[in-house]
């Protein structure tokens, strides 16, 4: 599938909270809003964000569920890293390196967003790593549900 662009549609709680953190502190775009959900722009995709009225349930590590981006420049890698750090966003999982010296190595961090959301960003030493590999079976850490 070539020429579309990724959407996702995810809960939170507070539509002015969400548009602080995404917009202005990560540098997302903003796009259409209603009383119950915004819609944002993030690296050229589209995110939405349905208000619930319940705060979602706090996951219990990074696993099943997050979101995010894979950079292909470690440079804007760090700089999205700088970014966060500078406007004192909450890191679920400070910058680090994992599976270092393995053609699977690269660089994460894990953001929480105000609903409780997580956002992965990372960038692979080896672009290869992305969608290839195979012959590594590790796929996320262990340990971390």
């Amino acid at each position: 599938m070539t020429n579309s662009l990724f959407h996702l549609a995810f809960p939170i709680t507070n539509i002015e909270a969400t548009k602080q953190f995404y917009v202005t502190d990560l540098g997302c775009t903003l796009g259409r809003e209603s009383q119950h959900a915004v819609t944002l722009g993030l690296a050229g995709h589209q995110l939405v964000g349905h208000l619930t009225p319940d705060q979602p349930l706090k996951q219990q590590g990074i696993y099943p569920r997050h979101f995010g981006l894979t950079f292909l420049s470690q440079t804007e890698w760090q700089a999205l890293a700088d970014r966060a750090k500078s406007k004192g966003l909450t890191f679920y999982q400070q910058p680090r390196v994992r599976f270092p010296g393995t053609r699977i190595e690269h660089r994460t961090f894990f953001l929480e967003d105000p609903s409780h959301n997580l956002l992965e960003f990372k960038h692979y030493t080896y672009e290869s790593a992305i969608f290839g590999e195979r012959e590594h079976d590790q796929v996320g850490d262990t340990g971390e549900l």
